[in-house]
């Protein structure tokens, strides 16, 4: 069986070096109109140039630099001492997290924080540490109940409204689960969590399915059950709350038509935009793996959808299985890695456009030593966390040795890349974080995902510990931990 900062320094943020060579600000502000003025005779262009910028109120300038980039804001910063202080607030730094991370992250970011955290908050310097992390750390939760999920792997793991939810997977002994648990995690200061089962009944049990998050409902699909047979169907779970402190999971046979993907596990999901499901490769029969890409549409408040495969995509990714898809906004998601049709293990980048005159895939093809990015590796996962990056973490290589590492992928270099039709790769997309505290350590085909700020990653189970052929059915050790994981800010 194969279970699938206020810093006070600007070398935080890029240089902005590029940007002073463009025309200075003052020339795209018109000049002022006074109501005293009769003539022309009172303006000229060296007046403007010394004066004008200077008298304006300092809302007036923060109206005109939260219309610019970061860079530009940055350069504007560096011009005069009233200007520092100006561009530097917070009335110009809150808006700008906002605008880049969302409000709905951020509002979730501060209500996680404490009153001496908010009240000591610099967003300048917040910015300056999410744009440029460092490290992570990582704490391992304990249940306070006697009851918890059995230790396993290629499972499901969502985050519903300060909840995590858990369904299925492969555990010891072959037998593959139908379970749901759930557990309260709240704002994410407790390091003692209850998790409850939920007797849902349905989906059967199944190993290496897809289950997304849209809204308040799971997208369920695929996944491999006891008999090793691949399975196509697509279920809607619907979160339900009883009072403040208990909730279920209702789950029901989504109605998709009679045009439906081939049977698969281990193949990778994520949303595409609010009623989109997008699907990618997989293992079929025979242990056949897909190149193919799906999107389910849901309507009629998810009581039904459509599947329809995307056709004419030009240099897609060759079949895999085991990898991951993240949905990054707007149009756009991001494959990363996975396992080939000849067994070898993969680390290549693959932009996706779902918007526009058509699909499109694009590889990233990266330069740099290997050193500066992540080893091929299969059973990862991948989040999208706070500051737009990706978080990827763990999995295994073609000897099955799982990795411990932590890496991001800056999603802005990403989106300059595509904004700008480059043929050439930005260098600096990848970087390694370094780990405090009690690490997750070696695993693969865990569960993963992030609460609604994006500062909090959830770990939960996978597969750890030593060496096992692939051709070996059994000797695996299936983990049943979960562990905490958070960007480290200087708040």
């Amino acid at each position: 069986m194969k279970p699938t900062a206020e810093t006070g320094h600007l070398s935080a943020f890029p240089a902005p070096t590029k940007v002073l060579k463009k025309a200075p600000l003052m020339a795209s502000i018109p000049p002022p109109v006074s109501p005293s003025s009769s003539s022309s005779s009172s303006y000229s262009p060296s007046n403007y140039s010394s004066s004008s910028i200077t008298q304006m109120g300092s809302d007036h300038i923060i109206s005109i630099l939260l219309l610019l980039p970061v860079e530009s804001i940055l350069s504007f910063s560096m011009t005069c001492r009233r200007f520092r202080s100006v561009a530097s607030s917070d009335s110009v730094w809150e808006p700008i997290c906002r605008r880049e991370w969302g409000s709905g992250g951020v509002d979730a970011l501060v209500a996680s924080l404490s009153q001496q955290e908010r009240q000591r908050l610099s967003w300048k310097r917040l910015y300056a540490q999410v744009s440029r992390p460092s490290s992570l750390s990582c704490r391992r939760l304990s249940s306070k109940s006697g009851a918890f999920p059995n230790p396993r792997a290629s499972h499901s793991l969502n985050f519903i409204s300060d909840w995590l939810v858990l369904f299925g997977g492969g555990c010891e002994g072959g037998r593959h689960l139908d379970d749901t648990w759930v557990a309260y995690i709240g704002n994410g200061h407790n390091r003692v969590i209850c998790w409850q089962h939920v007797n849902s009944g349905v989906p059967s049990g199944r190993f290496g399915q897809t289950c997304t998050l849209l809204s308040k409902f799971l997208v369920l699909f695929g996944g491999i059950n006891d008999n090793g047979e691949r399975l196509n169907d697509t279920w809607i779970g619907e979160v339900l709350y009883e009072g403040q402190i208990d909730l279920r999971i209702a789950w029901r046979l989504l109605d998709v038509g009679t045009l439906v993907p081939p049977p698969r596990g281990a193949h990778a999901a994520c949303c595409a935009g609010d009623q989109r499901v997008m699907i990618h490769g997989g293992i079929g029969s025979y242990g056949l793996r897909f190149d193919d890409t799906w999107i389910l549409d849901l309507s009629d408040d998810f009581k039904s959808g459509r599947w329809h495969q995307v056709m004419n995509a030009q240099s897609s990714p060759p079949p895999r299985s085991g990898h991951s898809l993240t949905w990054i906004g707007g149009t756009y998601m991001v494959l990363f890695g996975g396992r080939g049709s000849g067994y070898e293990v993969l680390n290549d980048v693959w932009l996706f456009d779902v918007g526009g005159d058509g699909p499109e895939w694009k590889e990233l093809k990266l330069s740099g030593l290997p050193s500066e990015m992540p080893l091929p590796r299969v059973g990862h996962s991948a989040t999208l966390i706070l500051g737009n990056k990706i978080l990827i973490y763990g999995g295994e290589d073609s000897e099955r040795h799982r990795k411990d590492d932590f890496w991001v992928l800056d999603i802005g270099a990403l989106r300059s890349f595509q904004t700008a039709g480059s043929k050439k790769t930005p260098r600096k997309l990848w970087k390694r974080l370094s780990i405090e505290g009690h690490s997750p350590q070696y695993r693969s085909f865990h569960g993963v995902c992030t609460d609604r700020s994006g500062h909090y990653v959830y770990v939960f189970g996978g597969m750890v510990d030593g060496v096992v052929h692939p051709a070996e059915a059994y000797g695996l050790s299936f983990n049943g931990e979960l562990y905490q994981v958070k960007l480290v800010l200087q708040l």
